[in-house]
């Protein structure tokens, strides 16, 4: 067959088929190419409104990372170990928009997805979510501001953090390196379940470390970091809820458009949980920005705790010296009480 074009001048769903109509073709396997090509490029049209999508997110990142570090640098010697985390997943969360950008771009431009492009960006996208989930996971536990350190949590904490960043990138890499269109049914199934039953132990685990840090804060009655915990618990309870509802809509979605009729607002699905990871990182910037009494903040209860015993052993001296100048004054008396007695026993004598 010689190379045909056949321009389409109508939007929509097409699909290309061969007929065969001689009976003598039957069972004729027929190997070549098709080159689809927009009016704006190469990117099929369920996929090109990412692009611009991605521009905005990394605007919106580059303005995050702009504020945030224009604090990070003013207060650097007040930092935080925390705070220091924060800034490491805003740059990624930058660095990943870009990556997606250029990765659409040159699709859009070539018609080509070089493999190893794309798994990059893969890749720097799976360490960015699972360094998000383990930062809330940190920050639900109390990491920098009610503990120093998570003590014996830290082993686990990297355990489900390597598992996560595995599931997240083999589903990743199905999904996205050296395919344009969606995988099968079953292999998204069968990759997609790990991620989400570690997604689902991560909420449990986030939620109960969150509730037992609110106790801890409200038996040493500390009102302003149960404040800023009680304010993100609810940013997180909304977040979940949020997800729970998209998720079901997401079922929704591809169980009634079987042969994506809805096409053009597919990419929808996809930019919610980046809208979504990135109103949530924005709330946890917010509530610990970095400032001039961080340090001072991160560890106000050791110092009341300091300013409580030194107020105990100065009363306490007290008492004691209070103790000691009444014995003394009580032995004065009695030495006082013997030298009368002792006066007037030689008065009896003399007389």
């Amino acid at each position: 067959m010689n190379n045909a074009e056949v321009p389409i001048k109508k939007t929509g769903m097409h699909n290309l088929f061969f007929i065969a109509c001689d009976p003598k073709l039957k069972g004729t396997v027929m190997s070549g190419k098709t080159v689809w090509k927009n009016p704006d490029g190469y990117l099929p049209g369920r996929m090109a409104p990412l692009m611009t999508f991605y521009v905005y997110m990394a605007i919106a990142y580059l303005l995050l990372s702009a504020i945030w570090f224009s604090q990070y640098m003013r207060f650097w010697e007040d930092i935080l170990q925390l705070q220091h985390c924060i800034a490491a997943v805003i740059g990624l969360g930058l660095f990943e928009m870009i990556l997606w950008y250029l990765d659409y771009s040159n699709f859009n431009k070539t018609g080509m997805r070089p493999v190893v492009t794309t798994a990059w960006v893969v890749t720097v996208g799976a360490i960015k979510k699972t360094l998000s989930r383990l930062l809330i996971l940190s920050v639900s536990m109390g990491y920098g501001v009610v503990r120093p350190t998570l003590g014996g949590l830290t082993s686990k904490v990297l355990l489900i953090g390597a598992t996560y960043f595995v599931a997240s990138e083999l589903l990743d890499i199905t999904e996205h390196v050296g395919t344009i269109n969606d995988v099968s049914g079953r292999a998204r199934l069968f990759l997609g379940l790990p991620d989400a039953f570690l997604d689902a132990f991560l909420i449990l685990w986030i939620f109960t470390s969150l509730s037992k840090t609110l106790e801890q804060l409200q038996a040493k009655r500390i009102s302003v970091k149960l404040d800023i915990y009680r304010k993100f618990s609810n940013a997180l309870a909304v977040a979940v809820i949020a997800s729970v509802a998209w998720i079901t809509y997401e079922i929704y979605f591809k169980a009634t458009d079987p042969f994506n009729e809805r096409w053009q607002s597919a990419w929808i699905i996809t930019a919610f949980w980046d809208i979504l990871s990135f109103a949530l990182l924005c709330v946890i910037c917010y509530l610990w920005a970095p400032s001039q009494s961080s340090q001072r903040y991160a560890y106000s209860e050791d110092v009341e705790e300091e300013f409580d015993d030194e107020e105990a052993q100065s009363l306490t001296r007290g008492q004691s010296n209070g103790d000691v100048s009444l014995v003394k004054q009580e032995q004065k008396n009695g030495n006082a009480g013997i030298s009368d007695e002792e006066d007037e026993s030689e008065e009896d004598k003399r007389e």
